[in-house]
């Protein structure tokens, strides 16, 4: 085959973005409340 053809291809198809999961954002939220909270029991035991 000559190397001056252009050869014409089938672009791949596109993979779609993943949507966003919601109730993995609200247990981030939970877990942070949840060490804020353990923390400022820790402190508040270790400063008294």
């Amino acid at each position: 085959m000559s190397d001056n053809v252009i050869q014409f291809r089938k672009p791949a198809p596109q993979k779609t973005p993943k949507p966003p999961r919601p109730w993995l954002r609200k247990l981030i939220s939970i877990v942070a409340v949840i060490a804020a909270f353990i923390a400022a029991w820790i402190y508040f035991t270790v400063a008294g």
